[in-house]
């Protein structure tokens, strides 16, 4: 993917050549892919709700049989979004239901094992919920914003904005907003700089949201009640998604 977005944004090719439009007659709730994303949403909140059943411990253990189902847990997450990833990607079964699914169990995942936490280790309140407010509200909505276009998913945003694509949705961009903050929480266990981080991706991500509001969300136009034509040009992005990929 981030071939073709190098190739576009060298000229080499034009967003229309690229294999990354949705198709209508493909679209389906269940694939190999979509099977993936809900057993490992299911299996990652059973284990955890395993963990929490442990209960708080009364030694003031950090790394309690609970934490350490609840860990355990997060890799089944991380290990299964990518791998339901690879599988629609390389099976060619890439769909925006299967996206939009995917985006949205990653959520269910997140909040569990995140309020787990916050519940074994009250200290990591604030920057718990400093994060989900910039993962399941304002980076949530930056997610599903490809549906205003004909992409398959966020994967492929670079033919709308380059930026947005390599700031959020590039390999590297992924790791640091999915990993890096339980990671650094789990490790250093310090609150307060998790806070800071926290909160400084919850900064970033509303600078992205602003810069998606510059290039506004075009408005679908393949469902609703049939309208005249209204004279004008066509809404950007929507009508002539080659024209506007190629100057993004």
């Amino acid at each position: 993917m981030s071939a073709d977005a190098d190739a576009l944004r060298d000229g080499k090719v034009t967003a229309a050549e690229l294999d990354v439009w949705a198709d209508e007659s493909t679209e389906r709730f269940l694939t190999p892919a979509t099977i993936i994303t809900f057993i490992r949403t299911t299996a990652t909140v059973v284990i955890i709700g395993f963990g929490l059943h442990q209960g708080i411990p009364h030694n003031g253990e950090f790394w309690s049989p609970a934490l350490k189902l609840m860990t355990i847990a997060l890799v089944v997450y991380w290990a299964g979004d990518s791998l339901d990833g690879q599988v629609a990607r390389r099976m060619h079964h890439e769909t925006r239901i299967g996206a939009v699914l995917d985006i949205m169990s990653d959520r269910m995942c997140a909040a569990a094992f995140y309020f787990g936490l916050a519940w074994l280790h009250p200290q990591f309140t604030v920057p718990v919920l400093l994060y989900l407010a910039e993962f399941m509200v304002i980076d949530c909505f930056l997610s599903i914003a490809f549906l205003a276009w004909r992409i398959r998913s966020p994967n492929y945003f670079y033919v709308i904005d380059q930026t947005i694509y390599r700031l959020n949705w590039s390999h590297p961009a992924k790791a640091v907003n999915s990993a890096l903050f339980a990671v650094f929480l789990l490790v250093t266990r310090m609150s307060w700089l998790g806070g800071i981080i926290a909160g400084g991706l919850l900064v970033f991500k509303i600078v992205m949201l602003i810069r998606l509001a510059k290039i506004g969300l075009p408005i679908p136009t393949a469902t609703g009640p049939v309208a005249e034509p209204i004279s004008g040009p066509p809404a950007p992005g929507l009508d002539r998604p080659a024209e506007r990929s190629s100057t993004a």
